[in-house]
C-alpha cells in the first residue's frame, strides 16, 4: 500500500525515525483540502506511543479536512544544512502516514498532559494541570495513529555514520 523508498541506503531505521519524532517540536500536517487541493499546515506536536498529538481551535480548515478524509500525512525535518560548495543539502527527515481523529472530551486531558509535559517540563505538574483545566473546553485535540513511517537522510550523512 505504501511505496518503498528508492534509495534504500539512505533509509533511516524505525528507531532513528522515532528519535527524530521525539526530538522534534514542529512539523507539517497534510490533510485533504477544499476543492481537492491538499492543505498542509505547520504545527507543534508531541509523539507518544506510536501516536502524534496536536492541539488547536475547534473549527478550521485542518478539522474540515480531517472530517472529509481521516487519512493524513505528517512531516518532520530534523536537519536541513545547505552545503553550497557541494551543491547539496545535508538533510534528515521523517514522514508518517496515518489516520487522524478528533479526541473525545474524556480523552483530551491525557493528551494535553503529555503535550504540556513536553513543552513545559520546568513548570510544576500542578500548574500545568491548572492550565489544562482552564483551557480544556476551548481546545481541540487530534490524535494521529501512525500506520506507516519512513525516514531518510542525505547520502553524506550516511557516509559520516559509517566512519
Amino acid at each position: 500500500m505504501f511505496r518503498e523508498m528508492r534509495r534504500k541506503n539512505q533509509v533511516l531505521s524505525a528507531e532513528e525515525s522515532i528519535q527524530i519524532l521525539e526530538r522534534g517540536t514542529s512539523g507539517v500536517l497534510a490533510v485533504s483540502g477544499d476543492d481537492d487541493y491538499p492543505y498542509a499546515v505547520p504545527l507543534s506536536y508531541v509523539y507518544h506511543d506510536n501516536k502524534i498529538y496536536f492541539h488547536g481551535a475547534k473549527t478550521g480548515q485542518k478539522l474540515d479536512g480531517i472530517a472529509r478524509n481521516e487519512k493524513v500525512s505528517f512531516c518532520v525535518i530534523d536537519q536541513d544544512q545547505v552545503v553550497q560548495d557541494e551543491y547539496t543539502t545535508y538533510f534528515r527527515s521523517v514522514i508518517v502516514f496515518g489516520r487522524a481523529r478528533l479526541m473525545e472530551e474524556k480523552e483530551k486531558r491525557r493528551a494535553l498532559e503529555i503535550l504540556t509535559a513536553r513543552y513545559s517540563p520546568d513548570i510544576e505538574e500542578g500548574q500545568r494541570s491548572q492550565a489544562i483545566d482552564k483551557g480544556l473546553s476551548a481546545v481541540c485535540m487530534i490524535e494521529l495513529s501512525i500506520e506507516h513511517m519512513s525516514g531518510k537522510e542525505a547520502k553524506e550523512l550516511v557516509k559520516q555514520k559509517e566512519k
